[in-house]
């Protein structure tokens, strides 16, 4: 497999309840997932998993087998199943629902008003 840089999970979000229907038990992209898909998300109880967009050579690394699955006439957009060791992702979505993008902001909220960081600026 060549280079494998993520696309923007946003535009698959449409299709996600389908996809996870499917069987699917994890979905990989670079960017956050709208309400609807996080709510898919916990229903499954899969994960969302979030790669670096530019990365596709260290995504590529962990890639150690790949055979397509559908849509072979498709070629490099065609959907594949990979075998991956050490891949460099971050769990985005947990299979609870928990979403890193309204988590991770609330905390730092919290953190930068327990601290008075932000006053006498």
């Amino acid at each position: 497999v060549g280079p494998a840089g993520p696309t923007t999970a946003t535009r698959m979000d449409k299709f996600t309840d389908m996809m996870l229907g499917l069987g699917l038990l994890v979905m990989i992209g670079k960017a956050e997932r709208g309400q609807g898909a996080v709510a898919e998300i916990a229903k499954h109880k899969v994960a969302y998993l979030m790669a670096t967009g530019g990365a596709a050579y260290l995504v590529s690394r962990a890639i150690k087998g790949a055979k397509v699955v559908a849509f072979e006439d498709l070629g490099m957009e065609a959907i594949y199943e990979f075998e991956v060791q050490d891949m460099p992702v971050t769990v985005a979505v947990d299979a609870r629902g928990n979403n890193v993008h309204t988590l991770a902001p609330a905390e730092w909220r919290k953190k930068i008003a327990d601290e008075h960081l932000l006053e006498n600026t």
